[in-house]
């Protein structure tokens, strides 16, 4: 298997589709607006989408022969405190490529925390709010999607989109680096007990897949998701 081949054309590919996403906001005037007309939001993302997705193949692909060796975690100093609001601060200006598949989310199948110890009301159980099941709190990986809302002029928030843009650019400007990243992943997450899922690609078919091809991202997709597929069999043989 010719895997340098695999990913440089696959590479190729997508800093194309990539580019072109860009260039669509460009031509715009949008480029750097905070707000975007509805229907070039959806168009931007309709591609956006499964180009993560194959990104995200491709880092996979790239990291399968990649052997690092991850430090041994130390106790924190004893007296030393951070605080959550000077780490949220600080995490809030970095982009990152997300490097694992977001988990399909099933609002009927949603874990309850129930009560230790059952209560009987002979009047209507909604008279009672402090015995009813409480929601239990999803992980990261499987929070139901965020929707971006239109406002009364047609437009919606194109901070994130922007995000979203500049880390797919930045992981596809230096993929060795975000291979030793999905590298480091995997070893964290085998050390980790009983963690939610160990492998980055989540079942099924990936995030963004069509059934019918409509762009040219989606048969990029379609290769790089079989590849990775591929490349984690022969990892773990």
């Amino acid at each position: 298997m010719d895997w340098a081949g695999a990913i440089e054309i696959n590479h190729s590919a997508l800093s194309r589709i990539v580019a072109a996403l860009v260039a669509m906001l460009e031509l715009a005037g949008r480029a750097a607006a905070d707000r975007l007309p509805q229907p070039l939001y959806r168009a931007v993302v309709r591609v956006l989408f499964p180009a993560e997705s194959a990104v995200r193949r491709l880092i996979v692909i790239a990291a399968r022969e990649v052997v690092v060796k991850v430090p041994v975690s130390r106790a924190m100093p004893k007296g030393r405190v951070i605080a959550p609001r000077a780490v949220a601060e600080k995490a809030k200006g970095r982009i990152s490529f997300q490097l694992f598949d977001t988990r399909k989310y099933f609002a009927e199948l949603a874990p309850v925390k129930m009560s230790r110890f059952r209560v009987l009301s002979l009047g209507d159980p909604h008279l009672v709010p402090m015995f009813q099941p409480k929601p239990h709190s999803w992980p990261t990986s499987r929070q139901p999607p965020k929707r971006e809302v239109a406002a009364a002029d047609g437009t919606v928030s194109a901070l994130r989109l922007q995000r979203r843009l500049a880390a797919i650019k930045m992981a596809l400007d230096d993929l060795p680096r975000q291979a030793l990243r999905m590298a480091r992943w995997k070893i964290r997450r085998d050390r980790i007990q009983r963690p939610v899922f160990k492998t980055p690609m989540r079942p099924g078919q990936p995030p963004g897949h069509r059934k019918k091809p409509r762009h040219e991202v989606d048969l990029v997709l379609t290769e790089c998701h079989a590849l990775a597929r591929y490349a984690l069999k022969e990892d773990t043989s």
